[in-house]
């Protein structure tokens, strides 16, 4: 199948017929800022559970119907439900609940990607969720009446791509200097020393961790706290669970470490998620 056909391709997915989830991989334009865009319907009343662990996405959230009830790092209250809204990086479990009548589009950001996009310090949506209209203001609330508005999956998966790629058309550039750093922490699976980064660089730890969580929302520490933890968590995937190599090939100092950051980034022991 050609390149461009097999990214037009939307994927579908449902569970017993509860909900549709539609699936784009972004134009190669948008390589490196956008990792997905996705469509969510639910076809089925009823209450929907789902706990997002740790992870290195911004989503930007266009509700047509139905709030979410979402809570960081516990069970949402009667005074968490939110419709559309951009999410900032949590180092810790997301916990979603719906009841049957949510419908949304959500455009999926790389770290350094939110921040071309969104024009702002990202340390200003850490450990947060603001509105839409906060976030984009009146052309944000334009946006969500056009996708609204679309005939079909396919028309709004083309509207986000459009308005993403203009307002990125001006954006500023991610300093060379932590688009480099960055990328080190990612390519190490977070092993490297955020020293030996902070001297390459010629900067002071203060200083690199100052940047980073105006770039990103977060420090380079919690970046690869983060990073080590979906490495650990996709090799518990992969192959026949011995967590004590699992925590030595990740660089965890045992298999305790291990555990202690799985209770914190994704709210279990590695035991309850390995039997899911």
């Amino acid at each position: 199948m050609p390149v461009e056909m097999q990214r037009q391709q939307d994927q579908d997915r449902s569970i017993a017929g509860r909900f549709e989830m539609r699936r784009r991989l972004p134009d190669p334009g948008l390589e490196g800022i956008v990792t997905d865009i996705c469509g969510y319907r639910e076809t089925a009343s009823g209450h929907l559970r789902t706990i997002e662990y740790a992870s290195l996405t911004v989503p930007l959230v266009i509700s047509f119907a139905e709030p979410f009830a979402i809570g960081l790092g516990k069970a949402p209250g009667d005074n968490d439900r939110l419709g559309s809204f951009a999410a900032g990086l949590f180092a810790g479990p997301v916990i979603i609940e719906s009841f049957g009548c949510a419908c949304c589009v959500q455009i999926n950001f790389t770290p350094l990607g939110a921040r071309r996009f969104f024009r702002r310090p990202m340390s200003e949506l850490t450990d947060s969720m603001v509105v839409l209209d906060d976030v984009l203001g009146a052309e944000g609330m334009a946006l969500r009446e056009r996708l609204g508005n679309a005939p079909d999956w396919t028309a709004r998966f083309d509207m986000a791509e459009t308005f993403v790629a203009a307002r990125l058309g001006n954006a500023s550039e991610t300093p060379l200097e932590i688009a480099w750093a960055y990328d080190r922490i990612i390519s190490s699976g977070g092993r490297i020393r955020i020293s030996s980064i902070a001297e390459r660089l010629g900067w002071s730890r203060k200083h690199l961790a100052s940047s980073f969580s105006n770039a990103i929302g977060i420090g380079p520490k919690t970046l690869s706290r983060i990073v080590r933890f979906n490495r650990a968590l996709g090799l518990s995937r992969q192959q026949t669970v011995d967590w004590a190599d699992i925590a030595a090939d990740c660089g965890y100092a045992d298999q305790a470490h291990l555990v202690r950051e799985f209770r914190d980034l994704a709210g279990e022991t590695p035991g309850a998620l390995s039997v899911r």
